[in-house]
């Protein structure tokens, strides 16, 4: 995972499974991913497989031009049967992986970015919802003025579930965690 809001999602995600396979959809809360948020989406599990968006923040929206609720994951894909299996196998081993994108534009831009694809349950059914983020290595001047028409598969990296981010211990006395830091309040050294 080279970008820090793929991190950030994936460690986030990992949290909230705990011993479980996979989170509950209604475990998410958007206000404890509201820094990924906007790079963040749902996608649903159907039988035709067509994976439509339930939900796509902005900064998404505005790297593909249009508004994505609804639409299908598959879209601008040129391997899109490759995606679909890699989105069904995520779903069905509940297994996370990550994607290395190359993305174009119609005018001829290119960018490298980072696809996460995480397992849900929903209802406590499984192999029905799909957590991702979507992105980009880099920030150009062009995202929102030219969106992405095309994605290439780079890379496949599925994340073992033994790579888990590493759990807080219980605080020692005295101590407080402020975000992802821990002050141990001191005093005077005595010899």
């Amino acid at each position: 995972m080279k970008n820090t809001a793929t991190r950030d999602l994936y460690g986030y995600w990992d949290q909230l499974r705990g011993q479980r396979p996979a989170p509950e959809r209604i475990d998410i809360d958007p206000a404890a991913i509201r820094r990924v948020l906007g790079d963040t989406f749902i996608v649903e599990i159907g039988k035709n497989r067509s994976f439509p968006f339930r939900l796509a923040g902005t900064r998404m929206c505005a790297l593909l031009g249009q508004e994505l609720r609804g639409a299908s994951l598959l879209d601008r894909w040129a391997d899109q049967a490759t995606l679909a299996e890699l989105v069904m196998a995520v779903s069905s081993d509940l297994t996370a992986r990550v994607i290395a994108l190359s993305g174009s534009t119609l005018q001829g831009h290119h960018l490298d970015l980072e696809l996460l694809l995480l397992p849900l349950h929903h209802r406590g059914k499984a192999n029905s919802r799909i957590l991702g983020s979507l992105t980009p290595g880099e920030t150009p001047y062009w995202i929102g003025l030219h969106p992405i028409s095309r994605f290439d598969i780079v890379s496949v990296e599925e994340i073992p579930a033994t790579s888990r981010v590493q759990r807080r211990s219980a605080l020692p006395t005295g101590a407080r965690r402020y975000g992802h830091l821990t002050l141990v309040e001191g005093g005077k050294a005595t010899a």
